[in-house]
């Protein structure tokens, strides 16, 4: 089984959690499909997002390989391998992995190194893997997204979101990063802003696959932090999220 692996980008601040909580949701849904959710943000909102508690990350992991000693006769990948799996979430309709950072000084670049092995490793134990990648462009320098399959830049309505989106489209062609599909989200669009929304878009050369509106559902959950995948299926963002995971699956 091949898995379809989607890494979820753009500016902070502009809903980028959101798609891929959302995405989550509707994927989960799909009958005889399995799903892993990769909370790759060092925030961790993901989960939040998602309604999961969670005890420890790929960063504590590597935290514990800078004091533990290795098992006798076991090698550094296979015990990160059972590792990892130990510490990944399991729920009725989704998995749940954190990769958190290093509590220590240690750079955050290890953590995306393993970030890397684990998208790779999970190709055919799941149908879909969905990254919610740190925000702006370190996930590209660093390569950690280079093998999903899509990805979805993320934007609302402002000038720093859409050129941000650019950016991350500009970089990925510079370091010759081939994902099969790139796509652009809008998010908060309004009647009064969805067209100009549009013409901004056009001028970035990315294909809008989502239109996501101003929801006042998802403003009143993140105010009493509910968390958002318990959001009704008449919420319009997440109507727009079903249209859009239709072109994606």
């Amino acid at each position: 089984m091949k898995s379809k692996s989607i890494a979820v980008t753009g500016k902070g601040g502009v809903g980028k959690t959101l798609v891929s909580g959302l995405l989550i949701k509707f994927l989960s849904e799909i009958p005889d499909k399995n799903t892993l959710a990769i909370d790759a943000d060092p925030d961790s909102n993901l989960a939040e997002s998602l309604g999961i508690e969670f005890e420890k990350t790929v960063g504590d992991i590597r935290e514990d390989l800078l004091t533990e000693r290795l098992p006798p006769g076991m090698d550094k990948k296979k015990y990160l391998d059972a590792k990892v799996f130990e510490i990944t979430i399991e729920t009725e309709n989704f998995d749940l992995l954190v990769m958190g950072r290093p509590e220590g000084p240690g750079c955050y670049c290890a953590v995306n190194h393993m970030l890397r092995g684990i998208i790779d490793s999970t190709t055919g134990a799941y149908d879909y893997v969905i990254v919610d990648a740190e925000a702006g462009l370190e996930h590209l320098s660093r390569r950690t997204t280079e093998n999903v399959d899509s990805l979805i830049i993320v934007t609302d309505a402002s000038k720093k979101g859409l050129k941000t989106a650019e950016r991350i489209r500009e970089l990925a062609n510079e370091l010759d990063i081939k994902f099969k599909e790139v796509f652009l989200v809008l998010n908060k669009v309004t009647n009064e802003n969805e067209e100009k929304l549009k013409r901004e878009a056009e001028k970035i050369n990315l294909r809008v696959i989502g239109l996501i509106p101003q929801d006042p559902l998802v403003e009143k959950y993140d105010l009493e932090g509910k968390p958002l995948v318990d959001l009704p299926s008449n919420s319009g963002a997440y109507q727009e999220i079903r249209k859009m995971a239709e072109i994606l699956k």
